[in-house]
């Protein structure tokens, strides 16, 4: 199946002008035979604690989108915040799967509160364990995910260009370490996202402008890896 992650140029606080490159860009991506579309963290506004920023149930922002996965059959992937929550989302035509941000970030953490479940989430194209930009540097969330049975994971940040080696590394560890693709999408503002597949290589990878990133999410190259190596087999929680 082929993901496209769109790296978004963000506009602090104007979600029409984000919505509409957002929107361009996604129907690029379906033009190019992409089935899983992938946005940046809170892609619409940006970190805006503004009145504009706040998105409540049933999330009208996400119409559009809506009406894209009726129309294409494709999987929307992205955050919006409600209320104290960062919710990284899962859309399809059939409905729309939240999870929570686990690891608010800084002053983050004045505006928002962390999650307090981990879990993926049921798609047509398999269990997607979703997190959001922070918790990329805590291992236990992708593992956990992994554990839960995600079939790949996907990354959705605004990791800030002085820290991209970084991200970059974490992102490869994470698909490694779990030996499962890995979709990470960040922020064009920040850069570099990557399309990982579960031998930690680079499919594709973002430069540092507004762009589309295309790579297949092979899982049977994830079940050849962890056949020739096989480390959840080998796990001794017991002892950890």
């Amino acid at each position: 199946m082929l993901a496209a992650c769109i790296q978004l140029h963000i506009e602090l606080c104007r979600p029409e002008e984000n919505l509409g490159r957002a929107l361009r860009l996604a129907e690029s991506a379906l033009s190019q035979g992409a089935e899983i579309l992938v946005l940046p963290e809170l892609f619409q506004t940006g970190f805006c604690y503004e009145p504009s920023g706040q998105e409540l149930p049933p999330f009208p922002s996400l119409d559009p989108f809506r009406a894209l996965a009726r129309e294409h059959g494709c999987l929307v992937i992205g955050s919006v915040k409600s209320g104290r929550q960062n919710l990284g989302f899962c859309l399809e035509d059939d409905g729309l799967e939240m999870r929570p941000k686990i690891h608010p970030f800084g002053p983050e953490k004045e505006h928002f509160d962390g999650g307090s479940f981990i879990s993926p989430i049921a798609t047509r194209w398999g269990m997607v364990g979703l997190q959001v930009c922070y918790d990329l540097r805590f291992p236990e969330v992708s593992r956990l995910l992994a554990l839960q049975g995600a079939d790949f994971l996907v990354t959705i940040a605004q990791f800030p260009p002085q820290r991209q080696a970084q991200w970059r590394t974490l992102c490869l560890a994470r698909a490694i370490e779990n030996q499962f693709p890995h979709l990470a999408c960040n922020w064009a503002q920040g850069g570099a996202s990557l399309i990982v597949n579960a031998r930690g290589e680079a499919q594709a990878e973002a430069g540092n402008n507004e762009c589309i990133i295309l790579g297949e999410v092979d899982l049977a190259v994830r079940d050849e890896v962890r056949r020739e190596i096989p480390c959840f087999a080998d796990r001794r929680p017991e002892i950890y």
